[in-house]
């Protein structure tokens, strides 16, 4: 399949690829941090709600607490990062939604692998997630020149960040707190790398509050460059949301057209073409039936071992599904979170690594529903909207996210 056929905001320049839906994006960020050896947290254990969380958005507003860190292994350290200065977050084109890059230096002279990470929202009335991303030695200035050309402390940056490269490192939503795997694998770190928190800041649960800035940090878990461990990265599969309106509810925006228009005034044009693309490659051609589940198959295309896989949505996610070649005596499920919880969005590790082949096929499955807009504290308020895919929290996701090791994949 060509690349005109991809939904184009969520396709990585990688060596190895899922058609469609493989995003390992690069995002420039804004910010020097300070860097110091301390200590972080480490996983939580699993446990399954039977409900999405009535509380709506994880957490915000409460008190952030990660758990104990677990023992460094050999030749790890901790190294721990920091927004230079307080940010205050402005949602722009008059939604409630930023995404805001920052550039964070882990101080790296020689090559590391990156084992484990411990994201620290410092203000979580405002923080519904983040995304870490490596830029290499040779984009850091591209990084750098962008950071300086955009006013305040990093810049805006919905979809990509305009920084070509770089590879999707870490992540934290409610619940994903570090994640260790037993096997001996990381993240490849060159000397002189930098990193990016990208910090998705939800404007909802703030409004009215006299404090609306955010100083968020970042515990690195690294190798002292001695390890020699296989390399990672993350991909992620995306399916399309096509949820409308109930029965009950009304509106300019339960027009689909409206809606999709509301969504790219909001994050970009991009946004808007990201929509349509999913519907045609998801549908191979065909319209998509409006619904509350929806699926994506894509075809794999190199061989590659699967460590841990996660789930993430919004507010409105009922389930999600990841499953190799379904429908086949081959089939395997990787993930099945047949009741998803906003809170709970941990990776899971594999009980054993499963070996993708090309040609194999996987499908990411997810399910919303919309009476949850009525029920949920963190969307009240918010106009009745026929659902797609969108970058707010009064917007939807369905991604499913494989933490991986190709096959010949060279560490860096």
């Amino acid at each position: 399949m060509n690349n005109a056929a991809r939904p184009a905001r969520w396709v990585g320049g990688v060596a190895l690829a899922v058609a469609g839906a493989l995003l390992v994006a690069s995002c420039g960020g804004g910010n020097n941090a300070t860097t110091t050896g301390t200590q972080g947290s480490a996983a939580p254990s699993s446990q399954q709600a039977e409900t999405p969380s009535a509380g709506g958005h994880g957490g915000h507003g409460g008190t952030f607490s990660a758990p104990p860190p677990a023992p460094l292994r050999e030749s790890e350290r901790f190294v721990d990062v920091k927004l230079a200065e307080p940010y205050k977050p402005v949602a722009p084109n008059g939604g409630t939604d930023e995404y805001r890059c920052f550039i964070v230096d882990p101080g790296l002279t020689e090559r590391s692998f990156l084992t484990g990470s411990q994201f620290f929202p410092q203000n979580t009335s405002l923080v519904h997630h983040a995304i870490i991303f490596r830029i290499d030695p040779d984009k850091v200035k591209q990084a750098r020149d962008l950071d300086a050309k955009t006013p305040g402390e990093g810049w805006t940056c919905f979809g990509d960040s305009g920084v070509d490269g770089g590879g999707w490192v870490g992540h934290w939503a409610p619940g994903a707190n570090e994640t260790l795997l037993k096997q001996k694998v990381g993240y490849p770190l060159q000397p002189g790398s930098m990193l990016v928190m990208q910090i998705h800041y939800n404007l909802l649960a703030s409004q009215g509050k006299a404090d609306q800035s955010d100083q968020s940090s970042m515990r690195l878990r690294l190798t002292d460059g001695k390890a020699e461990l296989k390399p990672l990265i993350t991909g992620l599969l995306q399916a399309p949301i096509e949820l409308p309106c109930t029965s009950e509810e009304s509106g300019p925006l339960c027009d689909r057209d409206t809606a999709v228009k509301d969504v790219a005034s909001r994050f970009g044009q991009e946004a808007g073409e990201n929509v349509a693309q999913l519907a045609q490659y998801c549908g191979k051609g065909k319209p998509l039936t409006p619904g509350p589940t929806q699926h994506c198959d894509m075809n794999f295309e190199n061989k590659a071992t699967v460590y841990a896989v996660a789930g993430h949505m919004h507010l409105l996610g009922r389930s999600i599904k990841v499953e190799v070649n379904p429908d086949t005596p081959k089939a395997k499920t990787l993930l099945d979170i047949p009741a998803y919880d906003f809170d709970d969005q941990q990776i899971r590790p594999l009980p054993e690594p499963v070996t993708l082949q090309p040609k194999d096929n996987l499908r990411v499955t997810c399910t919303h529903d919309a009476g949850l807009r009525k029920t949920l504290p963190a969307l009240k308020g918010q106009p009745a909207r026929y659902v797609v895919w969108g970058d707010g929290t009064s917007d939807e996701m369905c991604l499913g996210l494989l933490i991986l090791s190709p096959e010949g994949r060279r560490a860096g």
